[in-house]
């Protein structure tokens, strides 16, 4: 082992939550300017430990959300025959945990990414996933793979579960604000409480999951043509589904109020819901400073941006 780091992204769902772990499609985007790091460092001996800002410690005690990690990271000693080696990881994060920007897959693929560089060993994207599968199976149950599938990738994804994810066009006009909420998302809990009403009330809440496709399909006609207003409109649209399944939460309805007050083309929560972050979609850069200014005002803990003309495959 030598020392190496893997780098990965945050993520934000454009649109496709919940639905898309039914096999509806999804539409997902890497934001480059929020990152995570992780390096490894072998040891002389044999402990392995971890260092991070919201775990430090050794290993094999990490509790969730690290826990996945320490499954991910035993599997991949065992497959390089190196289950003894001692090492510090040590993870440098700009993503907010559990608020749906994909904190977990994102710290899965730079491990994996740096794992496999320290071990000088070459990786496909197919094999990234699948690595990245056994850390988000541990800790959200049932993930539809999109999150790895974004925080490791450069350009916009169009995800199917079960399908490779392919890249998308987006405009090259057009600016997402991102706000959090400062409550932690509930991914595992929200997943099961869809589950469980979908298998309760099949009647009620499959035309839900069918309209949020139906939305993300007009969505991507309207990247494809840089219809902002339609993107907007699909993007309320979703938010109105997710709000009835009952993942939304009071903190989000606020900021997705406020933002759509202060003339958001579309507002919605980003992520598993019941917490975490909303994304509101603005037409320039002036108008995203509104909405930025108007989502402060309404208690956002943190807020970034995120201009279409800075992801690659434009349309």
């Amino acid at each position: 082992m030598k020392t190496a780091t893997g780098t990965s992204f945050a993520k934000i769902i454009l649109i496709g939550e919940h639905a898309v772990v039914y096999g509806q499609p999804a539409i997902a985007l890497p934001v480059p300017t929020i990152q995570l790091t992780a390096t490894v460092t072998p040891r002389a001996d044999h402990a392995q430990r971890v260092r991070s800002s919201y775990y430090t410690g050794a290993l094999a005690a990490a509790a969730l959300p690290f826990a996945g990690i320490t499954q991910l990271v035993a599997q991949m000693l065992t497959h390089f025959d190196a289950t003894t080696q001692g090492f510090d990881l040590t993870i440098t994060s700009a993503l907010p945990p559990e608020r749906g920007m994909g904190s977990s897959a994102a710290t899965a693929t730079a491990v994996i990414r740096a794992l496999y560089a320290a071990f000088d060993a070459p990786l496909t994207r197919a094999a990234l996933l699948e690595w990245a599968g056994v850390s988000e199976r541990a800790i959200h149950g049932n993930p539809s793979g999109l999150d790895a599938a974004t925080t490791s990738a450069t350009v916009p994804q169009w995800f199917v579960k079960g399908h490779a994810p392919e890249p998308i066009a987006f405009p090259t006009r057009g600016t997402l604000v991102i706000a959090d909420t400062g409550v932690r998302g509930q991914t595992k809990a929200a997943v099961a409480q869809v589950a469980a009403a979908l298998q309760a009330d099949p009647a009620r809440v499959t035309p839900l999951i069918t309209g949020i496709g139906a939305a993300v399909k007009r969505a991507a006609h309207a990247l494809a043509t840089s219809d902002l207003v339609a993107l907007g409109a699909s993007l309320n649209a979703s938010q109105q589904a997710l709000a009835t399944l009952g993942v939304s939460s009071p903190a989000l309805e606020r900021l997705i109020t406020a933002a759509r007050q202060a003339g958001a083309l579309g507002a919605k929560l980003t992520g598993s819901g019941q917490g975490g972050c909303m994304i509101a979609l603005a037409a320039d850069g002036a108008h995203a400073d509104r909405l930025i200014a108007a989502l402060t005002d309404a208690g956002a803990t943190s807020v970034w941006r995120h201009d279409f003309d800075e992801s690659e495959g434009h349309a």
